[in-house]
């Protein structure tokens, strides 16, 4: 292999996206300096380069990595001005690199966060890494293993003179998208936090997507009693219309697969408990910390809670009783009623979303091009759909939109469809199955329809025990009353 005294950039931490990431800079040309604290990873990713096929590594691009013992060598072989991307854990292990780092690099050179990092840690070091007279990149990366190696949805944010300097690199690695693949999937998103938090609300939706994916599967499952061969045809078929996705496309495929050992479908054989790393739990965190109703995302990060409990959920099981019922209906109808509510549920998960974005853009004062961000996930990322593109004509028709259910487009879709919508929602209760993330997109639709909720009841209520005091809708909306309603309340 061919060392290269000057790097275009040097990467720590060689971790299996890591690793990918190196491969797609090489592929397209430019040299990579890597680092691992641990030198024997180091060693071993080196040595495996040149066996590699050439669809992962072409036979030039092993001559653009080399790798280093120590942070120092890796910084004293990089072009000026430096740029050291980060792919560590996210936390204190980030901290720890950026400190050592920061006395071995010089004015202007720049260190690039690459992990699911925090938002608020970002904005943090970006003034950290400011104040040391270096340029800090906060970017979110998202495709998994492939799209790092093929190309990603990258997201970047951090300090504004950064993007100059790390644009033509970011956007030839990116997915491409276009009629002749010649639109990056990588745009500046906007200072200190906000390419993570645009992240972190992409992982959000993914969850959301997922676990919307999971219910209609329930559905189909145990209301018509599905196998798994006619299940992998109903997602090819939904895969042709509105919900082209990523994630529809991979359904689709995980149906067909079958358990090498026993030659039964491995579906059935895994285990009905999922994980999290965070990101989506970030979200809803800050949701709250918002006063944003990002309602179906919470439910799936709940579902996925609750589906961890698996002892719990064995014993409640002998124990819970439910409803027996029978489907009776249309297959036919009821099948599109499904992949109706999970189309309009999407929406709702979508327009949550981007609610939240604009609450945090307020909050941080960020100025964001939301359509351009809809743009951005397009390829690459895990939530890649057709319908994004409604998103950003949305966003080109009024760049000011409060909420996407507003939009022309999202207003029809719904009330074309809303009946099937809702007949998922009542024959899911009907049969006592789950739909947590159905069940809260159409009670976010309606509770956002109606002009009149019943939260007056619950000003009054709080002011009953606590004299928190209520507005009166024919008044000053600054100015709040109480009532003493132990003195004025009559005998029943």
């Amino acid at each position: 292999m061919t060392s290269i005294s000057q790097h275009d950039i040097g990467l720590v931490g060689l971790a299996v996206m890591g690793q990918n990431l190196v491969m797609n800079m090489a592929n397209h040309g430019y040299s990579v300096g890597v680092f691992n604290r641990t030198t024997e990873t180091t060693d071993a990713f080196l040595s495996r380069l040149k066996d590699l096929p050439e669809d992962v590594a072409s036979p030039d691009s092993v001559n653009f990595i080399s790798g280093y013992r120590t942070l120092a060598e890796l910084v004293g072989h990089l072009k000026s001005p430096r740029k050291v991307m980060l792919m560590v854990k996210a936390g204190d292990p980030v901290d720890v690199v950026i400190q050592q780092l920061i006395p071995q690099l010089d004015q202007g050179d720049i260190i690039i966060d690459g992990g699911n990092s925090h938002f608020l840690d970002t904005i943090r070091r970006t003034k950290e890494v400011e104040d040391a007279g270096l340029v800090f990149v906060g970017t979110g990366v998202s495709g998994g293993e492939e799209g790092a190696l093929k190309g990603p949805s990258i997201m970047p944010g951090g300090s504004t003179t950064a993007w100059e300097s790390v644009k033509e690199l970011f956007q030839s690695m990116s997915a491409k998208v276009g009629e002749k693949g010649e639109v990056p999937c990588c745009e500046w998103i906007g200072p200190d936090g906000a390419g993570h938090y645009v992240k972190m609300i992409h992982n959000g939706i993914e969850y959301g997507d997922m676990q919307l994916i999971c219910e209609a599967y329930f559905l189909l499952k145990h209301v018509l009693k599905m196998e798994n061969d006619e299940l992998a045809k109903t997602f090819a078929e939904w895969n042709q219309g509105e919900l082209e996705s990523y994630l529809i496309e991979i359904t689709r495929d995980i149906f067909t697969v079958r358990d090498e050992e026993t030659g039964e479908f491995l579906i059935d054989h895994i285990l009905d408990t999922a994980g999290q790393k965070g990101t989506g739990r970030w979200m809803c965190q800050h949701a709250l910390d918002l006063g944003t109703p990002t309602s179906l995302i919470t439910e799936a990060v709940y579902a996925r809670c609750l589906s961890a409990q698996k002892e719990l959920r064995q014993t409640a099981g002998n124990l819970l009783v439910g409803p027996t019922e029978q489907f009776e209906g249309n297959r036919e109808q009821f099948v599109e009623d499904i992949r109706q509510a999970l189309y309009l549920s999407k929406l709702c998960s979508y327009a949550q979303g981007f609610s939240q974005l604009a609450e945090a853009a307020k909050e941080f004062g960020w100025d964001l091009d939301y359509g351009q961000i809809a743009l951005l996930w397009r390829g690459g990322c895990i939530i890649r759909s057709r319908f994004l593109e409604d998103i950003k004509k949305a966003y080109d028709r009024n760049s000011q939109l409060e909420n996407l259910l507003l939009d022309e487009f999202f207003r029809n879709a719904i009330s074309k469809s809303q009946p099937s919508w809702r007949r998922v929602v009542a024959t899911a209760v009907r049969f006592g199955l789950p739909t947590p993330a159905f069940s809260a997109a159409l009670s976010y639709y309606d509770g956002l329809r109606h002009e009149r909720l019943p939260a007056n009841l619950l000003q009054a209520q709080r002011d009953y025990f606590g004299a928190h005091r209520y507005r009166l809708i024919d008044k000053n909306k600054d100015e709040t009353f109480h009532t003493d309603w132990i003195r004025k309340r009559k005998e029943i």
